[in-house]
């Protein structure tokens, strides 16, 4: 799941997707990486919620039309730092320090 959102999230930064392009339906896109359509729903959600997409029911997904690549290039990063940081076996509350610069 986390690939797909990664690919999606590094075609925009690479302008390869454009705000406003239409994302390849879940069906499509799961039969051509053999994965579970539940898989590209999952990482279609994650990047829903980081505001990178948007969905609608039974009209699909497309590239936010306000995206900005920094604020994706930020969205990357703060993944790559939160995965790191479980990792090392930080609790929220350390993590939350060191974000906040505490």
């Amino acid at each position: 799941m986390e690939q797909i959102a990664v690919q999606v999230r590094a075609a925009i930064l690479n302008d390869e997707l454009k705000p406003g392009e239409r994302l390849p339906p879940a069906r499509e896109l799961a039969t051509a990486l053999r994965v579970n359509m539940h898989t590209v729903l999952r990482a279609y959600g994650e990047l829903r919620d980081e505001r990178i997409i948007e969905m609608r029911q039974g009209r699909g997904a497309w590239v936010r039309q306000d995206i900005e690549p920094g604020f994706v290039r930020l969205t990357e990063l703060a993944e790559q730092f939160l995965t790191e940081a479980r990792k090392l076996g930080l609790s929220q509350p350390e993590i939350r320090r060191l974000i906040e610069g505490s």
